[in-house]
């Protein structure tokens, strides 16, 4: 990898506090012994799948011991499951779920219906047991009210993704020990996609969730900003924030100094305090990270309306933002309010190497913005604790 200062490059300001927003250290468990010695503050630990969401609840355990309750964590937890992995759900919540016969029949019935094209008999062989949608969700709900900051994610849509291939005898063999079960691991993919409905009613459901303990969000969206941007507006419908008149953002600016670029911080209405007000639930999350956010600068409006009543924030990693995504990118970073502006590695290893990718991303952003390397960690921080914590 390129290094990520030259000599001419001003040193990199640590000390002000760097937080990862999106990252996945749990499937190489060997690298979490690295994690206290990082120059990084927090990491923003994803789940994904079966395999790993009791791995990440262990860690943040482990590493919480060492922490003081003055300082921030060296880890923050996130529970969800990735779009990658929705089709190993069965939505035993829809009115049309059919769950009849036996456990091969309801297996093979379920993978026929939410992948295209339907797979054959020895491909859903390879599939493991679909687990049922409402043991998801309370399982979730259960790790989730372990750390009361925890978030959910990694949770999305994917158009893109296609199902690897079973394992061959010579994958399994020659499988690197190191790497947590479950993840592609550079099989050859199948043709097989999820469905996108299934896809959808995954993720409302823990979005949902998210709405009912009021935690920030973390997601994934590949080919898919329109539907994710039109499934928080069904969720956010009757709720939408008032827009106040142009008088009385100036004497809310005024008051509460607020962050250049937003004036949806102290909302009248209170929704934000509902669930601490004993009031109904609501069905969306607080605050939501659009991570690795691909998308054109034109989707941004939609996502920054003042009445939605979502906070939403966009990272950006050095992996995918700053390779074929570069161009898109640039102008989706200089288009953003300088407090949405997240950075994040999206790595699956921790250690040196994902602390150099944030320090590269880190830089990237601020030259983009046009920030002072001080003044840009300071602001990125400042995001990730607003986004974190609210």
């Amino acid at each position: 990898m390129e290094q990520a200062k030259s000599q001419n490059e001003p040193e990199f300001p640590w000390e002000i506090g760097v937080f990862d927003a999106h990252c996945h250290p749990t499937d190489t468990m060997s690298s979490i012994a690295d994690i206290p010695r990082m120059k990084a503050t927090t990491l923003t630990v994803m789940s994904t799948r079966g395999e790993d969401q009791d791995l990440v609840l262990q860690v943040a355990k482990d590493l919480d011991k060492d922490s003081t309750a003055t300082e921030n964590p060296r880890m923050l937890p996130c529970f969800g499951w990735h779009p990658w992995f929705s089709h190993q759900i069965i939505d035993d919540t829809a009115d049309n779920s059919n769950l009849q016969g036996s456990g091969a029949e309801i297996k093979k019935a379920h993978y026929s219906r939410v992948l295209k094209p339907s797979p054959d008999d020895a491909f859903i062989s390879s599939l493991p047991e679909p687990k049922p949608l409402s043991q998801v969700i309370s399982e979730t709900r259960s790790r989730l009210l372990v750390f009361p900051a925890a978030l959910v994610g990694e949770v999305g849509l994917d158009r893109a993704f296609r199902l690897p291939q079973p394992w061959t005898q010579e994958e399994i063999d020659f499988r690197n020990e190191e790497m947590t079960p479950g993840s592609r691991e550079g099989r050859r993919l199948s043709p097989h996609v999820v469905r996108i409905e299934h896809q959808k009613a995954i993720l409302e459901a823990q979005l949902r969730l998210a709405g009912e303990l009021q935690r920030p969000v973390s997601v994934h969206s590949v080919q898919g900003h329109g539907a994710v941007f039109e499934l928080f507006k069904s969720l956010w419908k009757g709720h939408e924030r008032k827009i106040a008149s142009r008088r009385e953002r100036k004497r809310r600016h005024s008051a509460a100094g607020a962050h250049a670029g937003s004036d949806t911080e102290g909302d009248e209405d209170g929704e934000e305090s509902n669930n601490s007000q004993g009031k109904q639930p609501l069905p969306f999350p607080p605050r939501i990270c659009m991570h690795s956010y691909s998308g054109p600068v034109e989707t941004l409006k939609r996502f920054l309306q003042q009445s939605n009543p979502s906070d939403v924030y966009f990272s950006f990693s050095d992996v995918i933002n700053f390779g074929h995504q570069s161009e898109k990118s640039v102008a989706v970073i200089k288009a953003l309010p300088d407090d949405r502006v997240l950075i994040e590695s999206d790595l699956h290893i921790a250690g040196d190497e994902m602390d150099e990718r944030l320090e590269q991303v880190t830089r990237q952003v601020c030259d983009l913005r046009g920030w002072g390397l001080k003044q840009g960690v300071q602001q990125l921080a400042d995001n990730w604790n607003r986004f974190a914590y609210g």
